[in-house]
């Protein structure tokens, strides 16, 4: 039973003790595993950096300057594997950064972040841990909407609140 919608989506990312927010508001195509298992594929933009420039004058205030990390030729893939009980979530970036994020209800689950090296050399993903606090997926047919809140650690050190809130338009 694989069907697939195509539906504009707004996925955001909000720490509710820390200075993160992002937001993405793009198409994405949403697959019917099953009855109630699901997958979203959208493209997300380049990563952008920030650089602020120095100067030696103390009434001038820097201005940020924006680029792109890599050409908008190289998109972000972004995955999710939605189910009531569980959420994946897979970005691969081309050469960039990627990670993969597991959640489910009062579960520690696993987050892996690849980040790009210099060399040949084949390296090891960043693992933490998250604490899935709450979980809830609304939708009657297809899903609508989905908001997880979770707790990212390394070892004992908790590394923030998160709300990753995500939003189907029909």
């Amino acid at each position: 039973m694989l069907t697939h919608h195509r539906k504009p989506v707004c996925l955001s990312l909000i720490s509710t003790d820390l200075p993160v927010w992002s937001v993405v508001e793009t198409a994405g195509t949403l697959y019917q595993k099953d009855t109630h298992r699901f997958h979203l594929l959208l493209t997300a933009p380049p990563l952008i950096t920030c650089e602020v420039s120095t100067s030696f004058n103390s009434e001038e205030t820097p201005a940020p300057t924006h680029k792109q990390v890599y050409p908008p030729s190289s998109p972000r893939v972004l995955w999710l594997e939605i189910s009531p009980s569980r959420v994946i979530m897979t970005m691969q970036g081309n050469a960039q950064v990627s990670y993969r994020h597991f959640w489910e209800h009062g579960v520690y689950g696993i987050s892996r972040y690849w980040l790009p090296t210099e060399s040949l050399q084949s390296y090891e993903p960043i693992r933490l841990r998250n604490f899935t606090k709450s979980l809830h997926l609304s939708g009657e047919r297809l899903p609508e909407h989905l908001r997880l809140e979770y707790e990212l650690w390394s070892d004992k050190v908790q590394l923030g609140a998160y709300i990753l809130n995500l939003e189907i338009q029909h």
